[in-house]
C-alpha cells in the first residue's frame, strides 16, 4: 500500500536524522546558547533501520541521512551499508557540513552511499567562522574534494543566502562549484526553529535571481519531480539551483516525511504535528505499528506549510532547533 496524503501527493522520500548532535553552531540552525547535546531518547541505528525498512515497503525509494551532523555518529558508515542493501531504495544520499567528510568519503562510497549535499555558506574564513562558530573552512573544502574523488556525485553545495553575511558571494560560489565538480543551490533563509535575525537577513528568490542573472544561459529553468529546487542553466555549463521555501512554495510537489533522531515522524518541516513512533519500537519492534505511524504522518500532511508571523524576535516555529528537526 503506497502512501498518499489527502491531497493526492505520494510520499516517496524520507529524511532520516540519526543524531541531533553537531560539531558546528550555525546561527540559523543551532544558535549559540543551545546545548546541541544528544536527545536522551534518541533511537539507535537498528531501530532507525527498521523504520526505514517499513517505509521502503510502503513505496519510499529515496532516503537522505541527516542530523545534526550525521558524520559525528560513529556508526554512520555501517548504517549506510545496512540501508544500501535494502531492495527498493533507488537514491541513498547524505547531508553534511563537510567538516568530517574527507576522512569518511571513500568509506561511505564503498558502503553504498550515492551522493552528498554539503552546507557551505561562505568562502571567506572570517565569515565562515561567524556563521558556524569554527575555523573549519579548509576542512570543508577538503571534504568536498574527497567526495568528488570518491565518486559521490553529484555533489550539491547548499548555501543559505543571508543579507549582510554572504549575499555578496554568489558569483564566487558559482566559480568555486565549477572548480570543484559541484553544483550550487542557493536557499532562502527560513524562519524556523530558533533561527536568529531572520527578517533582517532574508534575501528573496527574486533578488537572488537578479544577482546571478548575468551568469544564466538564455534557456528556461527546469523542475525535477519531487525536488525542492528550480534549476537554471549557466552560460559556463551546468546549472544553479534555487530553493525558495518562503517566496515560492513547492508544497504542491512535496513528497517527503522526516524522521527525527528521537523517533518522531514529522509531516511537514513547518508544522509541529509529529507522530511519535517509539511505541512501535519499544519494548519490541512492531512492523504493523510502524506502518500505522507512517500512514498517520502522511494523513497529517498539510496542504501548505506556513511561516506566518515570523519576525527577527519570533520565528514562525520555536519549539525545535533545525538541528533537531533534521532539515
Amino acid at each position: 500500500m503506497m502512501l498518499h496524503d489527502r491531497y493526492g501527493r505520494q510520499v516517496t522520500y524520507l529524511r532520516v536524522s540519526i543524531t541531533d548532535r553537531c560539531n558546528l553552531r550555525c546561527f540559523y540552525c543551532l544558535p549559540r546558547g543551545c546545548s546541541g547535546g544528544s536527545h536522551p531518547e534518541r533511537l539507535d541505528l537498528s531501530e532507525i533501520a527498521a523504520v526505514v525498512r517499513v517505509g521502503v515497503g510502503l513505496g519510499i525509494g529515496k532516503i537522505r541521512i541527516t542530523g545534526g551532523e550525521p558524520l559525528v555518529h560513529p556508526g554512520v558508515v555501517d548504517f549506510v551499508r545496512t540501508l544500501s542493501s535494502l531492495p527498493g531504495i533507488s537514491d541513498l544520499a547524505l547531508s553534511t557540513n563537510g567538516t568530517l567528510l574527507a576522512e569518511h568519503a571513500q568509506a561511505l562510497r564503498s558502503a553504498g552511499l550515492g551522493r552528498v549535499n554539503v552546507s557551505l555558506d561562505s568562502l571567506r574564513p572570517a565569515v565562515f567562522r561567524a556563521v558556524s562558530g569554527r575555523n573549519d573552512l579548509d576542512r570543508v573544502v577538503a571534504g568536498i574534494d574527497a567526495a568528488a574523488a570518491a565518486g559521490l556525485a553529484p555533489i550539491k553545495l547548499n548555501v543559505v543566502v543571508m543579507r549582510g553575511v554572504n549575499d555578496d558571494e554568489l558569483p564566487a560560489m558559482l566559480d568555486f562549484a565549477a572548480a570543484h565538480r559541484a553544483q550550487v543551490r542557493f536557499i532562502e533563509y527560513m524562519p524556523l526553529g530558533l533561527a536568529q535575525r531572520w527578517a533582517s537577513s532574508y534575501v528573496s528568490r527574486a533578488e537572488i535571481l537578479e544577482r546571478v542573472n548575468p551568469y544564466l544561459a538564455a534557456e528556461p529553468p527546469r523542475l525535477q519531480p519531487g525536488d525542492t529546487a528550480t534549476y537554471y542553466p549557466l552560460r559556463s555549463g551546468g546549472e544553479v539551483g534555487l530553493i525558495s521555501p518562503v517566496s515560492c512554495r513547492f508544497c504542491d510537489r512535496c513528497n517527503r516525511l522526516r524522521l527525527t533522531s528521537d523517533g518522531k515522524l514529522r509531516p511537514c518541516l513547518t508544522s509541529e504535528g509529529e507522530v511519535d513512533l517509539r511505541h512501535a519500537l519499544k519494548p519490541r519492534v512492531s512492523l504493523e505499528a510502524i506502518a500505522a505511524s507512517f500512514r498517520a504522518a502522511t494523513a497529517g500532511r498539510p496542504a501548505c506549510g506556513t511561516y506566518a508571523g515570523a519576525t527577527d524576535d519570533a520565528p514562525a516555529s520555536a519549539t525545535r532547533a533545525m538541528s533537531a528537526i533534521g532539515g
